[in-house]
């Protein structure tokens, strides 16, 4: 899992407190390992291994089955596809292997809702003006969602956070996900303080600003 140094989590803390100065939004940042267990890979898997090993060994029955069919030679068989399903049931629990036999949409759909779990979870909705703003790393599914309250939502367009998303995952895929992560925090701070400037009152501090890392 993406580990953050005590220097790194200092730095997007401080980068997440300088965002906000200029707006009344609430900024979270979240790393979580994955956003579902996705059992269904271990079954996928499995019974295509279960199925490989069947159509190998019928493909092949002159030379593993050359004094024809008895019991013990069913036995065996039925043994090979047994162990050949629970190879895949293991393989399954691999980060690769999950992405390779779970459909795009399902993975989306997933972080999606862990990233409505953890809004309401850490308080994002308590905001006095509805101005939080949840940006959550999902490492399994190479995925980032940001989720913002109605207080923002109601005045940007759907697509605002596209590029947001894209820098971060670029970010990680090089090696770079402290800069990455600090990067898109100040867009968003930037965009923030637009649509939902901080004004010349009281700006209070309403959530934590270090990063939440789930284990």
């Amino acid at each position: 899992m993406l580990q953050f140094t005590d220097a790194e989590q200092e730095r997007i803390k401080h980068t997440v407190q300088q965002a906000e100065q200029g707006t009344k939004g609430e900024i979270v940042p979240m790393i979580v390992p994955a956003s579902a267990f996705y059992r269904e890979a271990g079954y996928r898997t499995g019974l295509i291994l279960a199925l490989l090993m069947l159509a190998v060994l019928l493909t092949l029955e002159m030379y593993w089955l050359p004094w024809g069919w008895h019991a013990g030679n069913a036995g065996w068989l039925m043994l090979a596809v047994v162990v050949a399903y629970g190879i895949g049931q293991w393989l399954g629990t691999v980060p690769t292997i999950i992405r390779l036999v779970t459909s795009r949409e399902r993975m989306t759909y997933k972080v999606q809702v862990r990233a409505e779990q953890a809004f309401y979870q850490h308080g994002l909705h308590n905001t006095k003006d509805r101005t939080g703003i949840l940006i959550l790393v999902s490492l399994l599914e190479r995925r980032v969602h940001v989720l913002a309250d109605k207080g923002i939502n109601d005045r940007v367009p759907p697509d605002t956070w596209d590029g947001l998303v894209s820098g971060i995952l670029d970010g990680i895929r090089t090696e770079h996900a402290t800069d990455a992560i600090c990067e898109a925090i100040m867009k968003c701070g930037a965009l923030l303080a637009q649509v939902s400037p901080a004004g010349s009152g009281n700006n209070p501090d309403e959530l934590p600003d270090t990063l939440i890392q789930e284990p």
